[in-house]
């Protein structure tokens, strides 16, 4: 059976592929979970309409992840933390701590888009790398200060 992909699969292909794979597969697996539909004349034509809907969904998410990124590079926080002897923090700057100063600040971000490469132990200055969506990246100054 001939099937259209409507999401992206991992073993079959991107969207909008089309596949042709066992009858079974079709419709005890892929059609249920709303993953392929089958390919009929009509369901070309949906494709072409759903392409098109999908493809302003992702231009509208970039702009938007353009503009967040943006907005981080002008950004920078201030986090105080406890420090001990030879300036050693108690403790770890987290991502969490991160995205929460942020928010403060009036930027919403997830603490998993934060990606810190080691843990920050100690005072100073540091660039963090932001990933947003649509593959657009990000540096966020956060500043480690003494309590």
């Amino acid at each position: 059976m001939k099937v259209i992909l409507r999401k992206d699969h991992q073993q079959l292909g991107k969207m909008g592929d089309v596949k042709d794979v066992k009858d079974g597969y079709a419709r005890n697996f892929l059609i249920p979970r709303s993953i392929a539909y089958q390919a009929t004349p009509n369901n070309l034509k949906q494709l072409e309409e759903e392409k098109k809907q999908h493809a302003k969904r992702s231009e509208k998410e970039r702009k938007g992840s353009e503009s967040l990124a943006e907005q981080l590079g002008k950004s920078s926080v201030t986090i105080k933390m406890k420090v001990g002897e030879d300036d050693k923090l108690f403790g770890s700057v987290t991502s969490q701590m991160i995205a929460d100063a942020l928010a403060e600040k009036g930027v919403t971000l997830d603490k998993r888009q934060i990606e810190l490469e080691d843990t920050i132990k100690s005072l100073g200055i540091y660039d963090v790398p932001v990933k947003l969506s649509g593959g657009i990246s990000a540096q966020v100054k956060v500043w480690i200060v003494r309590e």
